[in-house]
């Protein structure tokens, strides 16, 4: 059983290995605003406004308090 798993992690650990290194001219694909995580800044801010009049509260996004008005 652990000569299967070391034989199993060797194999793995070989085939990584073999991944290529992103080439300078590939990186500008990947700067490029459609490839983030947010996405559009006009759209995340939409989204936020939905979120928190769904949610009746201000600032609901990591900043304390909340709508009752307890802060």
């Amino acid at each position: 059983m652990r000569a299967t798993i070391l034989l199993t992690l060797a194999l793995v650990s070989a085939g990584c290995s073999f991944i290529e290194p992103v080439s300078p001219w590939q990186k500008g694909n990947l700067a490029r605003p459609e490839m983030t995580f947010e996405g559009d800044a006009l759209e995340t801010k939409f989204l936020e406004h939905i979120y928190q009049s769904k949610e009746s509260a201000s600032g609901g996004l990591g900043v304390g308090g909340g709508g009752c008005g307890c802060n």
